[in-house]
């Protein structure tokens, strides 16, 4: 037996893997040019996309796992809302014409209606619609024009009644649904939805016989248009937390509306079940003017409202109160406009006592006086 020398052994082994190589680049050349053509007719997998979408099958629209509050509210509410359409003027060739607004029944039993006093001011009859197109006369059980309400009485049987919420537990940002009338009985009870923008918004708004009046109210961006007025502003439990009343209609202005609190409303609706009328406390001023910081420096007199007029015998002339005076503070609340003397004097009733503070421009002095509030002449 022959056996190689370690140098032959190497060379042996280095021209194995050189055969080797070679034998392996031809074997794949081979099978290449054998499966190019099939490979070439099989289409390439589709590349990878975004994650499918989670959408439901078509004509399946989404399914809500709960009845959307709003929808209650308008079955459950709505039909608490009425129209109210007063006719003004005797003739319908002359001055005749009819205001259109809406109004809210808060008790069904009685056929009692809140809505606004600019609604019926100076109607000669009234109207009131009902959910199913019914339509009643109305008779006025009383009104009052510095809170620019009303009562309205109908003789219906089984008559929806609303529910009167807790306006000073409503907060900023709440949800609410506003439900009227706007431009009449074509679009009757529309609902309309937004939030609560502001509390406590002092608006000023023509008032009887040429005179301003202020109402304190919620500011909401829930859409209010005419005829909305006297409606009702409703929270998601289903509670009437206002009345609907005022929105400004600037240009440029949008989602700016205002109602009167139910709060503010209920001892108003009282007192004219009560008496038929509302009492309203009386200081016996006219002709304020404010007195604006930038006026007080101009002038070199105190910030405040200064006194035009004092009615002769009224509480303010009683109290001695005089022309020129300048009201600085009310029971120690400081005051910079007539809305701040009405917001505090409001809070009072007839017969009460009330301490102005004042300074007299004539002498500079700062004086007190102790004024006995009247109650406000009807007329």
């Amino acid at each position: 037996m022959r056996y190689l020398s370690s140098s032959s052994f190497k060379y042996m082994r280095v021209l194995a893997v050189v055969l080797l190589f070679f034998l392996s680049a031809a074997l794949g050349a081979g099978m290449a040019i054998v499966l190019a053509p099939r490979l070439v007719q099989r289409p390439l997998a589709p590349a990878p996309g975004p994650p499918a979408q989670l959408t439901p099958p078509a004509g399946q629209p989404v399914q809500f796992t709960a009845s959307s509050p709003v929808v209650t509210i308008a079955r459950q509410v709505g039909p608490t809302v009425v129209g109210v359409a007063a006719l003004t003027g005797h003739s319908f060739t002359g001055d005749a014409g009819v205001k259109q607004g809406s109004g809210v029944i808060f008790d069904g039993t009685n056929g009692y209606i809140v809505t606004n006093n600019h609604v019926i001011a100076g109607a000669e009859r009234v109207t009131v619609s009902l959910d199913h197109d019914q339509v009643y006369p109305a008779t006025l059980v009383g009104a009052d024009e510095r809170s620019d309400l009303a009562v309205l009485q109908i003789k219906g049987t089984n008559l929806p009644q609303a529910r009167l919420g807790d306006s000073g537990a409503v907060q900023v940002g709440e949800t609410v649904v506003a439900i009227g009338n706007p431009l009449g009985r074509a679009f009757a009870r529309s609902v309309t939805v937004g939030v609560i923008s502001a509390l406590n918004r002092e608006v000023t708004v023509p008032g009887p016989h040429g005179v301003e009046i202020t109402l304190r109210t919620l500011q909401t961006d829930a859409p209010i248009n005419p005829g909305n007025s006297g409606g009702a502003l409703v929270n998601l439990r289903g509670e009437v937390i206002g009345i609907n009343s005022v929105k400004i209609a600037a240009s440029g202005v949008e989602g700016m509306g205002f109602a009167i609190p139910i709060n503010d409303v209920r001892p108003i609706i009282d007192q004219i079940l009560t008496r038929g009328y509302v009492t309203h406390p009386f200081l016996g001023v006219y002709n304020l003017r404010e007195i604006t910081p930038e006026m007080a420096r101009w002038y070199n007199i105190p910030e405040g409202v200064y006194i035009g007029g004092i009615f002769n015998d009224g509480p303010a002339a009683k109290a001695r109160l005089q022309v020129g005076d300048v009201i600085i503070a009310v029971d120690n609340n400081k005051v910079a406009s007539y809305a701040d003397i009405q917001r505090l004097i409001n809070k009072k009733s007839p017969g009460d006592k009330v301490t102005l503070t004042v300074v007299r421009l004539a002498s500079k002095k700062q004086l007190n006086f102790t004024v006995t509030l009247g109650e406000m002449p009807s007329k």
